[in-house]
C-alpha cells in the first residue's frame, strides 16, 4: 500500500480531489473520519492499494499535518487557481519543506482560472526552497482552459465534464509557448542529472522514457516540486495526477530511512471514539505490527479494518488500521518504536497553543472526570496544551484558534458527557511599592493559656524590575531568637500573595530590624502573624503601582505581510524590536517586538485577520512595566 497526505488551504478542494482519485476504478471506496474533519480515504488503482489522507486546511488544523506527513509516501499540496491564494499555501509548503517529502502541487479548478499558470506558480515560489516546475500548460479558448498538454509526452488532452479527457492535436497557436514550456522543464531536470544535461548541451531529443526516469528520480529525492493542473469537482485532470503518483510515488522502503532508525509504525491521526475509547490510526513502516507487539514500550491491544469494527491481524509494511485498546499510544509522540517513541521534528511540531481560555465544568461534580478527560484528549490532539492558571487553580484550555475550541469542547459533550464554560483569563498583572518604609508591628494575643506575642521592625524596600523578593535581617543582641526570624520571612512572603490592589507584589526587599519576643508566649506562628501584618501595613502606608508583564513575541509571518504589523503592534501599546528574513522558510520573516500580556488575545484575533490565518507567534516573559492606564480587556 501507498499512502499519501493531501493537504493544502481552505476551500482549495482537497476532499473533493480524493474523492475524484477514489472513484477512477472503485464505485465506493472506504472512508473514516477522524479528528475533527481529518478522514482518511482507502481506494484501489490498477491493481494497487492506495489511502489518502485528507487534512482539514486553516490554521486550526495545522497540528495534524505533521504526523499525516511523517506517515506518508508523498504529498500533494491543492492549491486554488488564483495568485493571490498563494500565500495561503505558505504554512504548507514551508511544513513540506521541513518534511523532505516528494511532494506534488495540483492548482485545482483550473478551468475557472483568470491568472496565468506561470504567474501562480511564481506566487507560489516565493515559499518554496526548490524549484516548482510545471508538468502540463493549459490549453485555452478565449479566457477558458479547455485542456492541458503534458510537457514529457508532448500529448494535448481536452477535458470533458465528469468523463476522461479525450487525446487531440496539439493546437498550432501553442506550440511555440509549449516548446519553451517544455525546455525550461527539461534544463530545470538535467540540473540533477548529467546524461539528461550533456543531451540537452548537444540539442540532442532525449528520449520520453529517459525524461520520465528523471521526473521520478527528482521527486523522489525531492529536488523538484512538479504541478500539475486540473479541476476535481469536474474530473478534470485526475487521472492524469493519478498515473504520475503511481508512477513516482515511492515505495515504503523509502519512507523507512527517512524516519528515525528503529521506528516501526507512525502514528497519522488519532481521535477518541464512543464506544471506542482512544483510536489511532497506524501505519507500520515494518512487517510485525499487530496485536500483541511491541510498539511504544507496551503491548498492543488489538487493531481495526477502516470500518472501525472487522479486526485485523498483522500489519504489512506500508499497511494502515486502527489500534485500539492501546492507551500507551500517544499523538505527542506518534513515531512509535519497540522500546519507546518519538515526537515529530522540530519544523513539523504543531504552532504554540495561543488561544487559551480557562475551562470549567458546568456541575462541580464533574471537577475530576473533566481533568481526565483533557488528559485523554492530549493524547490525542496535538495541536492542544494544558496549563494551570495560577490565580485560580483551573486548567487553562490552550488551542490553536476558535474552531479548534469547537471541536475539544464538543468532544467534551459527545464523547465524555461533560458539559463545561470557557471564560476570558484575567489579566496578569501585579504591584509594587516605589518609596521605603519602616514600620513597627506588636502581634498580641491573650484567650485563656499560652498567649501570643511577636514583636518586629521591618523596612520595606522597592528593588529593581525583575528581582523578584529579598529578605535580610541585622538582629543585634538577640532580640528577636535566630529560630523565629524565618518565620517572619515566611510572613512577609504570606503577605505578598495578594497587594492593596488585589494583585501578587513583587520586586520588594524586607529587612528585619529590631524587635522583642516573649519566653512563654512567642512562637513560630506569632512571630509569622507579625511579619505578615507588618508587611501588609507597610504597603498600605508606602502605597503600591501596579505593573503588568511585558511580553517579548516572535511573530512568524510571510514577508508581504510584515509590513502591515508595525501598526498592529502600536495599536496594541506594543513596541517593535526589529524583523529579518526567517532563516527557517523561504518568503517568511521573524518580527520581534514587545507587547503587553494583557495584548496578546488581541493580537491572537488582528494577526488572524492581518495575515488571513498564515502567520503564528510564541511569547516569553521579557520585563515588568507601571501600568498607567486600566488594563485592556482580553478580546474573545
Amino acid at each position: 500500500m501507498k499512502v499519501i497526505a493531501v493537504v493544502g488551504p481552505s476551500q482549495a478542494g482537497k476532499t473533493t480531489v480524493i474523492e475524484a482519485l477514489a472513484s477512477l476504478e472503485e464505485q465506493h471506496p472506504q472512508r473514516l473520519a477522524l479528528a475533527g474533519d481529518a478522514a482518511v480515504t482507502r481506494f484501489g488503482f490498477m491493481g494497487e492499494s492506495w489511502a489518502a489522507l485528507d487534512l482539514p486546511g486553516g490554521p486550526d488544523s495545522l497540528a495534524q499535518v505533521g504526523p499525516a506527513l511523517m506517515a506518508a509516501d508523498a504529498a500533494v499540496l491543492v492549491v486554488p487557481a488564483d495568485t493571490e491564494a498563494a500565500v495561503l499555501a505558505a504554512p504548507y509548503l514551508r511544513l513540506l519543506e521541513a518534511s523532505g517529502l516528494s511532494t506534488f502541487v495540483f492548482i485545482n479548478r483550473i478551468d475557472a482560472a483568470t491568472d496565468r499558470v506561470r504567474d501562480i506558480v511564481a506566487a507560489l515560489q516565493v515559499y518554496c526552497q526548490h524549484g516548482i516546475v510545471l508538468r502540463q500548460i493549459p490549453m485555452r479558448k478565449g479566457d477558458r482552459v479547455v485542456g492541458a498538454v503534458d510537457l514529457i509526452s508532448e500529448r494535448a488532452w481536452e477535458y470533458h465534464d465528469n468523463a476522461r479527457s479525450s487525446l487531440v492535436e496539439m493546437p498550432p497557436e501553442i506550440r511555440d509557448r509549449e516548446a519553451e514550456a517544455r525546455m525550461d522543464f527539461l534544463e530545470h531536470l538535467a540540473d540533477f542529472d548529467d546524461a539528461l544535461m550533456e543531451q540537452l548541451i548537444e540539442d540532442q531529443k532525449p528520449m520520453t522514457e529517459d525524461i520520465y526516469r528523471v521526473a521520478t528520480q527528482v521527486l523522489q529525492h525531492h529536488d523538484l516540486v512538479p504541478a500539475l493542473l486540473g479541476s476535481a469537482a469536474h474530473g478534470k485532470g485526475v487521472l492524469r495526477l493519478m498515473k504520475s503518483l503511481r508512477h513516482e510515488v515511492p515505495d515504503v522502503e523509502q519512507l523507512r530511512e527517512r524516519l528515525p532508525e528503529g521506528v516501526l509504525a507512525v502514528g497519522c491521526m488519532a481521535d477518541a471514539v464512543k464506544h471506542l475509547g482512544k483510536t489511532v490510526l497506524v501505519r507500520a513502516v515494518a512487517p510485525g505490527v499487530g496485536p500483541g507487539a511491541s510498539l511504544a514500550g507496551a503491548s498492543v491491544g488489538s487493531f481495526l479494518d477502516l470500518d472501525a469494527r472487522a479486526p485485523v491481524g498483522a500489519l504489512e509494511a506500508g499497511g494502515i488500521g486502527l489500534a485500539v485498546k492501546s492507551d500507551h499510544l500517544s499523538a505527542d509522540t506518534p513515531l512509535f518504536t519497540a522500546t519507546g517513541a518519538h515526537p515529530v521534528p522540530e519544523g513539523l511540531r504543531p504552532r504554540t497553543a495561543n488561544h487559551r481560555f480557562l475551562v470549567t465544568p458546568a456541575n462541580e461534580r464533574d471537577e475530576t472526570r473533566l481533568a481526565t478527560a483533557l488528559a485523554r484528549l492530549s493524547e490525542i490532539d496535538p495541536g492542544l496544551a494544558l496549563l494551570q492558571h495560577e490565580g485560580s487553580g483551573h486548567t487553562v484550555l490552550c488551542t490553536q484558534g476558535p474552531l479548534h475550541l469547537r471541536r475539544l469542547v464538543d468532544k467534551l459533550t459527545g464523547v465524555f458527557g461533560i458539559e463545561v464554560q470557557t471564560v476570558e483569563i484575567p489579566a496578569a498583572l501585579c504591584e509594587t511599592i516605589a518609596r521605603k518604609v519602616e514600620k513597627h508591628h506588636r502581634h498580641r494575643k491573650q484567650s485563656g493559656g499560652a498567649g501570643q506575642f511577636a514583636d518586629v521592625l521591618i523596612e520595606v524596600m522597592p528593588l529593581a524590575r525583575g528581582e523578584g523578593f529579598r529578605f535580610g535581617e541585622q538582629i543585634k543582641g538577640g532580640a528577636i531568637p535566630k529560630n523565629y526570624i524565618p518565620s517572619v520571612e515566611a510572613g512577609a512572603r504570606d503577605a505578598l500573595s495578594e497587594g492593596p490592589n488585589g494583585h501578587p507584589v513583587v520586586d520588594l526587599g524586607v529587612l528585619l530590624k529590631d524587635g522583642k519576643f516573649h519566653a512563654v508566649d512567642s512562637s513560630d506562628f506569632a512571630f509569622r502573624t507579625a511579619g505578615r501584618n507588618a508587611v501588609r501595613e507597610a504597603l498600605a502606608e508606602a502605597g503600591t503601582v501596579v505593573l503588568q508583564p511585558i511580553n517579548r513575541v516572535t511573530i512568524r509571518v510571510p514577508t508581504v505581510y510584515s509590513g502591515g504589523l508595525v501598526p498592529l503592534v502600536s495599536a496594541l501599546k506594543g513596541q517593535v524590536v526589529s524583523f529579518e528574513a526567517d532563516p527557517e522558510a523561504a518568503g517568511w520573516d521573524a518580527f520581534h517586538a514587545l507587547l503587553p500580556v494583557s495584548a496578546e488575545a488581541e493580537l491572537f484575533n488582528a494577526l488572524g485577520g492581518a495575515t488571513r490565518g498564515t502567520a503564528w507567534y510564541s511569547s516569553e516573559l521579557d520585563h515588568y512595566e507601571e501600568l498607567r492606564e486600566p488594563p485592556r480587556r482580553a478580546a474573545g
